[in-house]
């Protein structure tokens, strides 16, 4: 070895053993923002000598981290970061939208009815296989209401079953529900969201529901709400957690047991792994696990390179409410076909 080579070994030891110091004292520091500080400063100092950073620099370089990290999936579907916030009035998808033109039941409702209403008549040429499909839309009405990061969202879902198949009648629409809704979203801080094992707390809701089926009597069904609900996720991983209070109405109502056997409690599950994603939701009240029902949601892209294109899509239901028409009619329904958009 020459002498200037030597001369550089020795410089870059010298470098290597200054710079280890000052790391494994960041390694040691339990608040974020300071240890953050601290590789920054590290850094800096082992790349231009002395040099070190401002406050300023500090502050921007720990916004963008925080930023980093709350860009999950669940805060970009809600927009509660600072970076996913996408301005008011701009239309995105809220529930699945899709196209389930072969959607099977294993017990069709030819007769439905409720206890403040006449069954209705025996629809017997109505098919156990129709088409079943979904839009749903929602858009952001107001940004930063009330609290830093809290927006107030208008939606619409819209749900019917179509007997596609029945030449008989004329392929009427067995059952359509419609359903507007006011989703206030609250996000909920870093600080405060880190939860145990890796789960964070990402979101509170409240809101209003009203969902109706614009029947005239003996198949009118309806009913308004309260909404209250939770968001955590983990990795790839999310739980929304959902409790529904129903607001009674005065005089006649078409379904009054109906949260006996739709429930009041929601949970859904999404887990996208890869290219596909799952879903499960599990509605229920507690007080008779035999009531409510499971819905398993699958998708997956059906251009490989496309994936958030055009999507497969296949839906399995067993319990009671598929249809507020079906609220107290139990039943086991397999759907296949298409998400039609997703954005």
């Amino acid at each position: 070895m020459n002498k200037n080579m030597a001369i550089l070994v020795l410089a870059l030891l010298a470098d290597s053993a200054t710079a280890v110091e000052p790391l494994a004292g960041c390694a040691g520091e339990a608040d974020d923002r300071l240890r953050l500080a601290c590789y920054d400063n590290a850094y800096k100092r082992l790349k231009a000598g002395s040099e070190t950073v401002s406050d300023a620099q500090i502050d921007a370089q720990v916004a963008t981290s925080e930023s980093q990290r709350q860009s999950s999936a669940m805060s970009k579907l809600w927009e509660l970061g600072p970076t996913d916030k996408r301005n008011t009035f701009v239309v995105r998808t809220y529930l699945p939208n899709f196209l389930l033109p072969m959607h099977y039941t294993s017990n069709l409702n030819r007769t439905p009815r409720s206890p403040t209403q006449s069954p209705s008549a025996d629809n017997r040429n109505y098919s156990s296989v129709e088409a079943k499909l979904q839009i749903s839309l929602r858009a952001k009405i107001v940004e930063d209401l009330l609290l830093p990061g809290a927006d107030l969202w208008a939606a619409y879902t819209q749900r019917s079953l179509w007997q596609v198949w029945d030449s008989v009648d004329s392929s009427p629409f067995r059952s359509t529900d419609y359903q507007p809704e006011m989703i206030y979203v609250v996000p909920v801080p870093e600080r405060f969201g880190k939860l145990p094992l890796g789960w964070n707390l990402r979101m509170l809701q409240l809101g209003f529901a009203h969902q109706s089926n614009g029947q005239s009597d003996p198949l009118s069904r309806s009913w308004n709400r309260i909404t209250m609900g939770i968001g955590f996720e983990h990795g790839d991983f999310s739980l929304q957690v959902r409790d529904n209070q129903r607001i009674r109405v005065q005089g006649k109502d078409d379904n009054p047991d109906l949260t006996d056997y739709i429930g009041r409690t929601e949970f859904n599950m999404a887990w996208s792994p890869g290219a596909s994603t799952l879903g499960l939701t599990w509605r229920t009240n507690f007080d008779s696990l035999s009531h409510g029902s499971l819905q398993l949601d699958w998708t997956y892209p059906v251009f490989a390179d496309q994936p958030t294109g055009l999507r497969w899509y296949a839906q399995l239901f067993h319990g009671y409410g598929e249809t507020l028409l079906d609220y107290n009619h139990r039943q086991t329904s397999l759907g296949l076909g298409l998400t039609l958009f997703q954005f």
